[in-house]
């Protein structure tokens, strides 16, 4: 009997092989491959247990030369500082491209908009991307996107903030997110809730800070100006805001960070001032990096699905090429959250049982 071959031999199979042991054409074979119609559902579905079977690995080089695609995925990132983000969106952008025998590149934007913005275009034009993955804040730049439209390329944004027609899209919903973790430290008792920001222009932090009030708002707990501290996504802002807010004479029982990081940095300003947590501070933070699992006490956080957006952003940026590059229509996908209560959050000081 023959034996089929391993994944790790995969290289040398052809299409001609699974053409002929699936019993369809050449033509069949690569309409699958390529996510064409024109295959019908059992066809289609035996090419495709083949090719996992076998396998098989397409020839990138190969297929751009016989097609108008270069099977090049570009993901473009603005700050490059932000490694757990950037990794979960690589591993997820990754994991479609395999699939699909795509190509991942990553480009990235420095934060000045004139000259790198204007060189990355340039470098976009003398490229031959199928499509790229946006991410905020480049993604809410409207100068930027008028240039790759007026490219003709193709383009799926991450969490943007406005034109949510001009695109397809995904997201989370961030404002959701955070009025859920303000509502569970009300929950537990606390009406002192800080909350620490993040840059301006990363739309995802304000739609946080707004599910942070819209909480307050419908306990009709108010909102203190001088407990909300701005932060930059990094443990040292986070640690400064957070002996801010310790140094009030009427300090908070509970911060809740914008990110993780800010939140590590929080955990530290309150070990520096032997403030216990979560015993007298209740400390949240947002997005479940390896940080949260490994500080101590263990961080409450939210676990934001970035590689799963990524992975969703970049599955329908291959499933729309040649659609006319998406114009006037509106392609949304929505993944869910999950509140990850671990060991930084109690009832505040004095209060009773919950």
């Amino acid at each position: 009997m023959e034996r089929r071959r391993s994944k790790a031999e995969g290289a040398g199979i052809t299409i001609v092989d699974i053409a002929r042991q699936a019993g369809v054409s050449i033509k069949t074979v690569s309409r699958v491959i390529n996510r064409e119609d024109g295959v019908g559902a059992e066809a289609r579905a035996r090419v495709e247990d083949l090719i996992t079977q076998l396998g098989y690995r397409p020839n990138v080089s190969a297929r751009s030369l016989s097609s108008r695609r270069s099977y090049l995925i570009g993901v473009i990132f603005v700050r490059m500082g932000a490694y757990h983000y950037i990794s979960e969106v690589q591993l997820g952008a990754l994991r479609a491209c395999r699939r699909a025998g795509y190509r991942l590149v990553v480009e990235q934007a420095d934060e000045a908009e004139s000259d790198s913005r204007e060189g990355l275009v340039q470098a976009l034009r003398d490229s031959r991307f199928d499509g790229l993955i946006l991410t905020p804040p480049l993604c809410d730049d409207p100068k930027f996107l008028d240039a790759l439209e007026a490219l003709g390329l193709a383009y799926v944004r991450v969490a943007p903030d406005r034109d949510f027609g001009r695109s397809p899209y995904v997201f989370m919903d961030d404002a959701g997110a955070a009025q859920a973790v303000t509502e569970r430290l009300l929950d537990l008792g606390h009406r002192r809730i800080a909350f620490i920001d993040a840059p301006p222009d990363h739309t995802a932090a304000r739609r946080r800070r707004e599910g942070y009030l819209a909480a307050l708002a419908a306990r009709g707990v108010a909102a203190r100006p001088d407990w909300i501290m701005p932060g930059n996504f990094d443990s040292l802002s986070g640690f400064e805001a957070a002996e801010h807010l310790l140094d009030l004479a009427e300090p908070p029982t509970a911060i809740f960070a914008a990110n993780d990081g800010m939140a590590v940095g929080v955990l530290a300003a309150a070990a520096k001032r032997k403030v216990s947590v979560p015993d007298e501070l209740s400390v949240v933070g947002f997005d479940d990096t390896p940080a949260a699992a490994s500080a101590w006490p263990r961080l409450s956080t939210i676990h934001q699905p970035v590689a799963e957006m990524a992975e969703a952003a970049t599955e329908m940026l291959i499933e729309g090429f040649g659609d006319k590059r998406f114009r006037g229509r509106t392609v949304v996908r929505q993944l869910d959250y999950d509140f990850v209560e671990r060991d930084s959050m109690a009832p505040p000081p004095g209060a009773g049982p919950v």
